[in-house]
């Protein structure tokens, strides 16, 4: 009887989340207030890092920023303020390295208060063959991609569990969900913050603080000089992302609470073939699209002197 009436529920759940989802296809949720909120940021000195700082802070939001660049939080802190924003706060951290990030953190909850946003957007690329990839690069990737969030979710996670309210947010990449040549050490980084991810959200749901929201970006190439020189194959299936766009998209999907973000929206159909179709069928498919050879004329950041 119990095995009837677990599974009738879990029917009738099952129809009508279908069908809220198809719902919310026609009639978006409604975009909940962040004014107010403390929203931390890493990597916020360039790149998608800092137009979510200037969105959130343009939102009413304190923003924290988070970057091993100081030349870059400063940029990012002036064209803040320059847009009318006051409550920004800068500070330097390696996100690399894991006391550095309790040490900053502790400052953080001290100087500004409980953070209630956390935004994991810190990343870097090598874009090497396997066997060229040095080492030290290798351990800085998984670093950055993933143990920081590992480290920044200990610091921060406890005080939203407390008050059952907060937002998680770990911007990945669609290299997460399908390997990339010459991405080894990213993709493994990436899927690895996607799973971080989702089973962190599964315990919050386990523990019934639903009141905690999990958000995870996972785009396609974005055009803010990280994968400099990459060239897609089909421009209009799968288009090198502009930065606004995508800091837009990230913004609006953190408001509405949505769990799972893929850019461009063409992922959504043609990742899961990779799930349903035989493997020398998937394959052939990612050379038609091109993504044997996309990274092949990467050039990457221009590092400077």
């Amino acid at each position: 009887m119990n095995f009837l009436l677990e599974t009738f529920k879990v029917i009738g759940l099952t129809v009508y989340y279908l069908l809220e989802s198809l719902v919310f296809l026609i009639v978006p949720r409604r975009k909940k207030n962040v004014s107010g909120e403390i929203v931390l940021i890493t990597g916020a000195g360039s790149g998608i890092g800092r137009l979510l700082s200037l969105k959130f802070a343009s939102l009413g939001a304190t923003v924290v920023l988070w970057d091993i660049n100081q030349e870059g939080l400063k940029e990012t802190s002036r064209l803040a303020r320059e847009n009318g924003a006051a409550r920004i706060h800068c500070y330097i951290c390696d996100c690399s390295k894991r006391q550095d990030v309790y040490r900053v953190a502790d400052q953080v909850k001290k100087e500004v208060g409980d953070v209630s946003i956390l935004v994991n957007n810190a990343g870097i690329v090598t874009g090497k063959k396997f066997l060229d990839c040095p080492d030290s690069l290798v351990e800085k990737s998984m670093e950055v991609n993933i143990m920081a969030h590992f480290w920044t979710y200990k610091a921060f996670l406890p005080a939203m569990m407390a008050s059952n309210h907060g937002h998680l947010v770990s911007i990945a990449s669609s290299a997460g969900l399908t390997g990339v040549n010459r991405l080894s050490d990213y993709c493994a980084s990436k899927f690895a913050a996607v799973g971080f991810a989702e089973s962190v959200d599964l315990e919050l749901r386990d523990l019934r603080r639903t009141g905690v929201k999990t958000t995870i970006v996972c785009p396609y190439y974005i055009n803010t000089g990280m994968f400099d020189g990459c060239r897609t194959k089909w421009p209009r299936l799968l288009p090198v992302l502009e930065p606004e766009y995508v800091a837009e998209k990230i913004i609006t999907a953190i408001r509405r609470d949505q769990e799972m973000l893929l850019l461009p929206r063409s992922l959504y159909f043609i990742l899961p073939l990779r799930h349903i179709l035989p493997v020398k069928v998937t394959v052939l498919f990612a050379d038609y699209l091109g993504i044997f050879n996309v990274m092949d004329s990467f050039k990457g950041r221009a590092k400077k002197d």
